[in-house]
Parts: structure tokens; C-alpha cells; sequence
């Protein structure tokens, strides 16, 4: 028997850096698809303005306080959304930092920043999933990298490091499983608060000067839209969304 194309059936889908930017707008799209939708960020207020729109739209929402740095405030978003639903079907690795500066600035405090963030809070993710996915026999794991994760900039050095860890760790957890999905999805320019992290200030400058060609924080809702619907059969490995503009 063929399958259908995509699956709408509703999942629970954890979101990790929820308050804003990317993870904000995956959040609304995944409710309006129908899916059950558990928000982890710092920012609790914004969260519960998010779960209260979502929930007026008539969607499901579940907002939590969550630092990915931390393991057991990792644990405990993972928890609550498996306590309130049941279920984790995805788990979104949405939260960054991007302190770009080159490496002779020596600001180590933020390459500290980005290596806990970046790819601690991944690893953070994950373990506190995985057992839960592989009891359930069915997982999906989406983690958010970077065209800096395909590429290397000046001022970059350290958060493409961060992205291509990320690319490589996703790599090999795909490898090692045969029941969970594994996706990588790797944004261009996009517009986000990630920019508001920097901290070099001409850095920052020369960023914000190229934002005009950057796409909405939606156009990668979409995309972890796409990945997530398909079939329980088909693994969409990676996919890089950048503005059409963008050398």
C-alpha cells in the first residue's frame, strides 16, 4: 500500500528557544497546523503571551521556562511536555547565540557563550529526548545550524565551529538510529533577535548592513513544516533555506 505524500496527524512538538525570531515562528505554524506545541525559552513572559495567542487561535500551547545551558532545566521542559501530553514526537534545537568577532578581539566570554549554547544546549536536547523516543519507538530530532555550519566568514570562526558541530553531531545520530528522524536545517540570513547577541559593534555593523536581503524567521517554520509532515518512511536529512540574494 502507498503512503500519502505528507502526515497531518497532530504530533507534540518541543521548541527550544521559543520567544522570538525562528522558534517563535515555527511555534505559530505548527499550531495553526494542528500540532501540539511546548515552548522552552528564558523570556517566560513572552512565552505566555505566545501560548495565549496560540490557544485564542485554537491551538495547543504549553509555555516553560527553559535554559538549554542547564541539563535539568532541559529535563524539566522535556518532562512537563511528556506529562501534559503523553508524547514527545519533535524536538526542535532552536536556541543560539551569535556573538561574531574575530578571534584576535579575544572575547572568550562569548565563545564560551556559543560552545554552551550552541552545541551544549543541543546535546542537552537530545539526551533529554532520546530515551523517551526510543521507548516510544518514533522520534523526530530537528536541529537548527547555519549556513556557517557549510561555510566559514571572518568573525564567524567560532559560531561556524558551533554550526558545523552541530551539522556533525546530527550526522552521526542519524547513523545510529533506525527508528528516529533526524534533520537539519541550516538558515541564511533571517530575520531574528540573533543579531542583537553581538556584541563587537563593528561586527555587528556590518551585519545589520546586510539584512535587507534577509528572509522572514517564517520561511524556516516552513521548512521545519515540511521536514516534520512527511512520512514516518521518509527522513528529510537536511535542508539550507537562505534568501535568494545571498552570496
Amino acid at each position: 500500500m502507498t503512503h500519502p505524500l505528507t502526515t497531518t496527524a497532530p504530533k507534540v512538538v518541543l521548541i527550544t528557544g521559543a520567544s522570538s525570531g525562528i522558534g517563535e515562528a515555527t511555534a505559530r505554524r505548527l499550531a495553526a497546523a494542528g500540532h501540539h506545541v511546548a515552548l522552552g525559552a528564558r523570556r517566560v513572559e513572552r512565552l505566555a503571551v505566545l501560548a495565549n495567542e496560540i490557544e485564542a487561535d485554537g491551538g495547543s500551547a504549553l509555555p516553560h521556562t527553559l535554559d538549554v545551558t542547564d541539563p535539568l532545566s532541559t529535563c524539566s521542559f522535556v518532562q512537563a511536555a511528556h506529562d501534559r501530553y503523553g508524547r514527545v514526537d519533535v524536538l526542535v534545537n532552536n536556541a543560539g547565540v551569535m556573538p561574531l568577532s574575530r578571534l584576535d578581539a579575544l572575547r572568550t566570554d562569548e565563545w564560551d557563550r556559543m560552545i554552551d549554547v550552541n552545541l551544549r544546549g543541543v546535546l542537552h536536547g537530545i539526551a533529554a529526548v532520546l530515551p523517551i523516543m526510543q521507548a516510544q519507538g518514533a522520534g523526530h530530532i530537528v536541529n537548527i545550524s547555519s549556513v556557517s555550519g557549510l561555510r566559514v566568514d571572518p568573525t564567524a570562526a567560532v559560531y561556524s565551529a558551533t554550526k558545523h558541530a552541530v551539522r556533525a553531531l546530527s550526522e552521526g545520530l542519524r547513523q545510529e538510529s533506525r527508528e528516529l528522524r533526524v534533520t537539519v536545517i541550516s538558515p541564511g540570513l533571517t530575520r531574528s533577535e540573533l543579531t542583537e547577541t553581538i556584541g563587537d559593534q563593528g561586527t555587528k555593523d556590518a551585519v545589520t548592513g546586510q539584512m535587507y536581503i534577509a528572509i522572514p524567521a517564517a520561511a524556516i517554520g516552513e521548512a521545519i513544516h515540511y521536514a516534520i509532515a512527511q512520512p514516518a518512511d521518509v527522513d528529510v536529512n537536511e535542508l539550507v533555506v537562505r534568501p535568494t540574494a545571498q552570496g
